[in-house]
C-alpha cells in the first residue's frame, strides 16, 4: 500500500505542491457533490430539443468521466470537465426549438467545434485569441448567459410564464404546489450557500424532491439501482449531411466561439483560485487542459451531447484542498458510478431542477462588479451582449453583436489601438453570422 502512494504521490507531484492523497480524494468528492446537479439539469435541458432523458443523461455522464480523467491524468490539474450550462440552453432552445433545426445537426455543428478547438489548441492560435478578448467582454458573457439561465428556470418552474402581446413575460400561478416548492428550493439553495454547505445546489435538488414525494407530487421508482439507460439512441447521430447549408453556419459559429470563451474564462478564474497563475497572470501549460476540454468536446458529440469544458464548480474542491489531478480523477471515478442510479436522477421534477437554474444563473452574473462602467467603450458593448443575450432569447446574437461594436466604438471614439488584432479576427467572423444568420 505504502509503495502505491509512493506512485500516486510521486505521478501528481502531491508533496511538491504541499497537499496530500488524502486532501485530494476530499476535494474530488467535494467537486463531484458540487456539481453533480449537471447530471440531472443537463438532460433536463435538453429532452426540450427531443434528446431523450434517459440515453441524455448517460451521455452526460459518460462524457464528464472522460474528460475529468483526461484532465486528471494527462493535465494534472484539478479542474472538473462536463456539458456546459448555457451552451446546453443554447442548442435546445435557440438552434432546435427557436431555428427548427435538428439535434443531430446540432451534434454535428458540436463535432466541428471540437476539432477546431482541438486544430487551435494544438497550433496555439486559441491562446492568442483569448488573450485579445477584453476582460469586459468575458464579464458580460457570463453575465448574459447567467441571466438567460436565470429566466429558462423561472419558466421550467411556472414561476414565470408566457404573457400577451405588450407584456410577453407574466407572473405564474402562486397558489400551485409546484410553483411554492419551485420558490422554496431557490430559498432553501440560497440559505445552504449562506452557510457554506458543500453540494448547496445538488442538495436542494435532492429536498424538494423528497418532500415531493412526501407530499404525493412525484412518485417513486420501482427500483433505485438499475442498468445505465440505453445509449444507442443518441450515440453517433450526427447529421453531417443536414449541416451542409449556409443556415446552420452562425451556429457552428457560435458554438465554437461560446465554448472558446468558456473555457478561457473558467480556466483562468479556478487557477486564480488555486493559485496556480504565475506573475503575469497566465495559467503556464495552458494548452494542456484546453487540449482536454477540445478532446472531449469531440468525444460529447460522438457520445450525443453539447460542448464540455472545465467546470467553474471546481473551485470548491480546489477550496477543499485539491491542488493535483488526483483530485479530477477522484471526481471522475464518482461520476461513471452514478451510471448505476439513474431512476432516482428521472424522477426529478422541473421544480426541483428549476431553483437550480436560477441560483446557477445568480452565480455567473457575480463578475459584473468588476465591469468599468466609466469607459463607455468597454461598458456599452458589454451592456448590448448582456442585453440582446437576454432579451432577444439568443445567447448567438448577444456575443456576436458585442463582437462587432467593440472594435467599432473604439474606432469611433478614437481607441483604435486598445483593439487587439486578434478582436479584429473575431469582429469579422461575427460579422458574418449576421449576413448569414437564418432571420
Amino acid at each position: 500500500m505504502s509503495n502505491h502512494k509512493n506512485i500516486i504521490d510521486k505521478y501528481f507531484n502531491i508533496t511538491s505542491l504541499k497537499s496530500t492523497i488524502k486532501s485530494e480524494i476530499t476535494a474530488g468528492v467535494t467537486t463531484f457533490f458540487t456539481m453533480a446537479y449537471i447530471i440531472i439539469v443537463h438532460p433536463k435541458i435538453l429532452e426540450a430539443a427531443g434528446f431523450p432523458f434517459g440515453a441524455s443523461m448517460v451521455a452526460t455522464i459518460i462524457s464528464a468521466f472522460f474528460g475529468t480523467m483526461l484532465m486528471g491524468l494527462y493535465a494534472k490539474r484539478p479542474f472538473a470537465i462536463a456539458p456546459y450550462m448555457g451552451e446546453n440552453a443554447f442548442i435546445a432552445y435557440t438552434v432546435v426549438k427557436l431555428l427548427g433545426f435538428s439535434w443531430q445537426q446540432a451534434l454535428a455543428a458540436i463535432f466541428i467545434s471540437g476539432v477546431l478547438f482541438t486544430l487551435l489548441t494544438l497550433f496555439k492560435i486559441r491562446s492568442w485569441l483569448a488573450n485579445a478578448i477584453p476582460e469586459s467582454m468575458k464579464i458580460s458573457f457570463s453575465v448574459g448567459i447567467g441571466l438567460f439561465l436565470t429566466f429558462i428556470g423561472l419558466n421550467e418552474t411556472g414561476i414565470v410564464t408566457l404573457g400577451v402581446p405588450g407584456a410577453p413575460v407574466h407572473a405564474g400561478d402562486f397558489t400551485k404546489t409546484e410553483v411554492l416548492l419551485a420558490i422554496s428550493g431557490i430559498l432553501l439553495i440560497g440559505a445552504m450557500m449562506i452557510y457554506r454547505i458543500n453540494a448547496a445546489i445538488l442538495l436542494g435538488i435532492i429536498g424538494i424532491t423528497v418532500v415531493a414525494i412526501i407530499i404525493g407530487e412525484v412518485s417513486l421508482p420501482n427500483q433505485l439501482i438499475s442498468k445505465p439507460p440505453d445509449l444507442s439512441p443518441i450515440l453517433f447521430k450526427l447529421d453531417f449531411k443536414g449541416i451542409l447549408n449556409w443556415g446552420l453556419f452562425p451556429v457552428v459559429m457560435t458554438v465554437f466561439v461560446m465554448g472558446f470563451v468558456d473555457t478561457i474564462g473558467t480556466l483562468l478564474g479556478i487557477a486564480y483560485k488555486a493559485n496556480m497563475v504565475d506573475e503575469k497572470g497566465e495559467l503556464p501549460q495552458i494548452e494542456k487542459p484546453m487540449l482536454c476540454d477540445a478532446i472531449s468536446t469531440v468525444g460529447a458529440s460522438l457520445l450525443g451531447t453539447t460542448t464540455t469544458g472545465a467546470f467553474i464548480e471546481s473551485a470548491t474542491g480546489i477550496e477543499a484542498g485539491g491542488r493535483t489531478g488526483l483530485t479530477s480523477v477522484v471526481t471522475a471515478i464518482l461520476f461513471l458510478f452514478a451510471l448505476f442510479l439513474s431512476p432516482i436522477f428521472s424522477i426529478i421534477p422541473a421544480f426541483a431542477f428549476g431553483p437550480a437554474l436560477v441560483v446557477v444563473g445568480m452565480l455567473m452574473i457575480s463578475p459584473i462588479a468588476k465591469l468599468n462602467f466609466t469607459d463607455l467603450t468597454e461598458l456599452l458593448p458589454a451592456f448590448i451582449i448582456i442585453t440582446f443575450m437576454s432579451f432577444t432569447y439568443n445567447l448567438g446574437i448577444g456575443m456576436t453583436a458585442g463582437f462587432v461594436a467593440y472594435p467599432l466604438l473604439k474606432t469611433l471614439s478614437g481607441k483604435i489601438k486598445e483593439v487587439p488584432n486578434g478582436m479584429w479576427v473575431l469582429a469579422i467572423i461575427s460579422l458574418l453570422f449576421f449576413v448569414f444568420y437564418p432571420y
